[in-house]
């Protein structure tokens, strides 16, 4: 959660695993917007002698669908090398880590940035200009602690590199930024502020942030918005198709690989296969099925249609009456459709619904893509739950660090977001008590690119107990 070990096949293969993606106006630079996706879920910082890097042999695609249909119109793509300094010694580093350059640091990673615009109407099927952005970019260490990276925050510096076009990039470890009570939530959906009333009830408690002293791996780029709309403009008229962008994250391997024994020589042919993707938080994790949880990492979001029934019908949303007997009768009596769960996570909020506000496909296509409204200026004071709290900078127009996806999302489920698609529906009075009990820390992001924040050190962390 949001996609942290979230397919069976993909949890065997963390180095793939999209846990979060994030897409948002950058609020001290609103001429452009900024993409983050997050891989390798629950990095323990002492994580030596092998720390965490990204796959060499891995594919990392951004995607940006400017016209509505489900479709990569643009993707930037992220390739990684690793080098040793020094072959014979067993350590990550024989000393400080000074610069990204220091002789010291043995186990380095680079990347090369790609942008592919493809055909219209084809999506990936067609590209029509590979640009290649920059090769050999220097990604951050680890954070390994006060002796190995003293001063850790050069080396994050050093490491956000500016292009041509007005395009930042970095990619390396982070703090990460999601917060969730993964261990209630699914201990039977156990809400711990509201567990008193659970079928297995137990006195209630403040949330537990499961993540609060895990790393993750961080790919963040931010463009100018003109270098991402269909016609090169700035929207300003929110109420206009082409302010939205759609916005998704994917992984991909070779078809064939061939090992030579238990070791990194291999071999690697055919194209690129999708075994990962994300976009809104927590679709795979909890709408999708266990079984077909591989197979919706496999597809493109064009080929959603399949799983609409998921949408349609969450599993989620009938637990919560058995789960929680006598606290849900409206949420149990409804009997229709979510269509207010398909718009949010799977066709856009459509102009109507929310005043002064739209995000939806202007093709009407059911496909799970962020969608962000480029016209509505970020907010001077973000509220953590979004369109739900009033702020309209946050989620589901786009995602903010900041922004308290699960509790939106429990809430959207439990019946919160049924009144915008039937106005006769009244929500539970216990939907106003529906959340996790924990707010996002100052310290998991940060004012300026690339907004997540320094990882936690191996000696200060030495295990994800402490």
């Amino acid at each position: 959660m949001s996609s942290h070990r979230e397919a069976p096949e993909v949890s065997k293969d963390p180095v793939v695993d999209n846990t979060d993606t994030y897409a948002f106006v950058s609020p001290d630079n609103p001429e452009t917007i900024t993409i983050i996706t997050n891989y390798l879920p629950a990095e323990v910082p002492a994580g030596g002698p092998t720390f965490y890097e990204f796959g060499n042999d891995v594919l990392y695609k951004i995607h940006i669908d400017n016209d509505g249909d489900g479709r990569s119109d643009i993707t930037y793509e992220f390739s990684f090398e690793s080098t040793f300094t020094n072959p014979k010694t067993f350590l990550y580093n024989n000393g400080p880590i000074g610069s990204l350059v220091d002789p010291n640091w043995n186990k380095r990673q680079s990347y090369n940035v790609t942008r592919v615009d493809h055909k219209d109407g084809q999506g990936e099927d067609e590209a029509v200009k590979v640009s290649v952005l920059a090769e050999g970019l220097a990604c951050p260490p680890c954070n390994i602690g006060p002796r190995s990276t003293p001063k850790y925050g050069k080396l994050e510096e050093e490491a956000i590199h500016t292009l041509s076009g007005g395009i930042k990039v970095f990619a390396g470890q982070r703090n990460d930024p999601f917060f969730v009570d993964i261990g209630s939530i699914f201990d039977l959906a156990d809400l711990r502020p509201i567990e008193e009333l659970h079928v297995i009830p137990t006195a209630a408690t403040l949330g537990v942030d499961t993540l609060e002293t895990i790393n993750c791996h961080s790919i963040a780029i931010q463009v100018p918005i003109s270098s991402l709309t269909a016609d090169g403009s700035v929207p300003t008229n929110v109420m206009s198709s082409k302010a939205v962008v759609g916005v998704w994250g994917s992984a991909s391997r070779r078809k064939v690989r061939i090992a030579d024994g238990a070791n990194s020589e291999h071999s690697e042919a055919g194209p690129w296969v999708q075994v990962s993707r994300l976009a809104n938080p927590l679709v795979n994790e909890v709408l999708i099925p266990m079984a077909a949880k591989d197979a919706w990492n496999a597809v493109p979001p064009s080929h959603e249609n399949g799983f609409l029934k998921f949408f349609q019908r969450p599993e989620l949303a009938n637990l919560l009456p058995v789960l929680y007997p006598k606290q849900f009768p409206n949420l149990e009596a409804f009997t229709a459709t979510r269509e207010d769960i398909v718009a949010i996570l799977g066709t856009g909020i459509p102009a109507g619904i929310v005043p002064g506000f739209q995000n939806a496909s202007n093709k009407g296509v059911f496909a799970d893509i962020l969608r962000l409204n480029v016209a509505v200026k970020p907010a001077s004071s973000p509220n953590p739950l979004g369109v739900v709290g009033g702020d309209l900078a946050g989620f589901p127009n786009g995602r903010r660090v900041t922004d308290d996806v699960t509790n939106v999302e429990l809430k959207a489920l439990a019946g919160a977001t049924i009144p915008l698609v039937n106005k006769s529906f009244v929500p539970d009075a216990a939907v106003g008590a529906v959340e996790q009990g924990i707010a996002p820390l100052a310290t998991r992001t940060q004012a300026t690119f690339p907004y997540v924040t320094t990882p936690h050190g191996g000696f200060q962390f030495p295990s994800d107990t402490e």
